[in-house]
C-alpha cells in the first residue's frame, strides 16, 4: 500500500516512523506500506523529510502529490485550519484520504469534505487512531456487551501544562487554536464511541486574549439519562484518566485514556478485573493501529472504516461546534453561531 504524506511537522514524522515500522508487517498483522511521497509548501522540508524517512519524491507543492497516482493514499498532516483544503484537494484529484483528527475546524467543512469523497468514490477517515486502539476497543465490546450494565455516565479529561506564548499555535485563533480542538476531541470523542451523538449539551470555556480556549467543560447528556462530564485544558496538566459508570459497575482508565496501556473494570459483586494491552500490539501510543484500519479497508473495496465511520466523524464535529457556540469561540472567516446551516445538538 502506497502512501503519501502531507506536511511534515512532528505527527507527519510521528505517522511516517510508524508506518516504517509497520512495512515490513504484512498476512495477518495488515498489509505491507510503503511511504512513496511526501509534500510540504516548503520544498526544502519536504526534501528533508524524504532523507529523514527515505522517501522517493519529495514535492514543493501539495497539488503534485495529489495529482501523483502512484500513490493509494494520502495521510494529511496540516494543522486542522487547512484540512478542509488539503483533504479536499487530494479528493477531488482521486486520493483516498487518512485526515488528522480535529477532522475539520467545523462540522460545514467536515460535510464538505464527506460529500467530495462520496462525489469522487474515495475512502476517507478521520485519523481518530483512539478508536483503532485494540484496549479501547475491548473497552467499547464490553460496554457494548453489558458489562457495567446501562451507561449513566462518562468523565474524561484531557490538558497540558502550558504556558503557551501567545505566539504559539495553540494559542492563534488563525491556526484553530484552543483546548477544545486540539485535546478536547479526545474527551468527546470517547463518549460519543461509547454513547453516540449527545441530546443536549451544557458548555463554559476560560478565554485567552486572542479569544480561544484556555479551557472549557462540557456536559453532554442524553435522553436515556446518561451524561458525560468533558474537560480540557491547555493551562494545566491533568490526569487524562476517564471513567464509564454504568448501572452494574464500573470502568477506569488511568492516565492517557487514548491509548490506554490498562483499564480496570469493576463489575458488582465481584472482584475488579485489570485488563492490559497486548506488547505484540506495539508501543503506547502508535499510530500503526489506524494505519492498518485504512488499508485492510482499501484492501476491502471500502470507502470508510467501521472503526471510524463518516457519520460518527460529523456527529463529534456537531459537538464541537455546539460547545464553541455556548462559549463564545469564533475563528477568523467563520460566520454565524452554527456552522453547518442545519439541525444540530439543541
Amino acid at each position: 500500500m502506497r502512501w503519501g504524506i502531507l506536511a511534515t511537522g512532528g505527527i507527519a514524522a510521528a505517522f511516517a516512523a510508524d508506518l516504517v515500522a509497520t512495512s515490513g508487517a504484512g498476512s495477518a498483522a495488515g498489509p505491507a506500506a510503503e511511504i512513496v511521497a511526501v509534500a510540504s509548501r516548503r520544498p526544502e522540508s519536504a526534501r528533508a523529510f524524504a532523507e529523514r524517512f527515505g522517501v522517493a519524491r519529495a514535492y514543493g507543492d501539495w497539488e503534485s502529490l495529489a495529482a501523483d497516482e502512484d500513490v493509494d493514499v494520502v495521510y494529511v498532516a496540516t494543522p486542522h485550519t487547512a484540512h478542509r483544503t488539503a483533504a479536499g484537494l487530494c479528493l477531488t484529484a482521486g486520493r483516498n484520504v487518512l485526515c488528522e483528527k480535529p477532522f475539520t475546524l467545523n462540522l460545514r467543512e467536515a460535510e464538505e469534505l464527506v460529500a467530495l469523497a462520496r462525489e469522487h468514490d474515495r475512502f476517507l477517515m478521520e485519523a481518530m487512531w483512539m478508536y483503532c486502539d485494540p484496549l479501547v476497543r475491548r473497552l467499547k465490546a464490553l460496554v457494548d456487551d453489558g458489562a457495567i450494565g446501562e451507561v449513566r455516565t462518562v468523565q474524561a479529561d484531557f490538558g497540558l501544562a502550558g504556558p503557551f506564548a501567545a505566539e504559539h499555535r495553540l494559542r492563534d485563533p488563525a491556526l484553530g487554536g484552543g483546548a477544545l480542538l486540539d485535546l478536547g476531541v479526545y474527551p468527546v470523542s470517547f463518549a460519543q464511541l461509547l454513547l453516540g451523538e449527545p441530546d443536549g449539551v451544557a458548555a463554559s470555556a476560560v478565554l485567552s486574549p486572542e479569544g480561544v480556549d484556555l479551557q472549557t467543560g462540557a456536559v453532554l447528556s442524553w435522553d436515556s439519562g446518561a451524561l458525560a462530564s468533558l474537560h480540557c485544558s491547555i493551562d494545566g496538566a491533568t490526569a487524562a484518566t476517564a471513567s464509564v459508570t454504568g448501572s452494574r459497575g464500573r470502568i477506569d482508565v488511568p492516565s492517557g485514556f487514548f491509548h490506554p496501556d490498562r483499564f480496570v473494570l469493576h463489575r458488582d459483586g465481584r472482584d475488579p478485573e485489570e485488563f492490559a494491552a497486548d506488547p505484540a500490539d506495539g508501543p503506547r501510543g502508535s499510530m500503526r493501529h489506524e494505519a492498518r484500519e485504512v488499508m485492510r479497508a482499501l484492501r476491502a473495496g471500502e470507502k470508510e472504516s467501521p472503526l471510524v465511520p463518516l457519520e460518527g466523524t460529523l456527529a463529534v464535529m456537531r459537538t464541537l461546534d455546539a460547545v464553541r457556540e455556548r462559549t463564545g469561540v469564533r475563528y477568523p472567516g467563520e460566520t454565524g453561531a452554527r456552522q453547518s446551516g442545519g439541525s444540530g445538538v439543541p
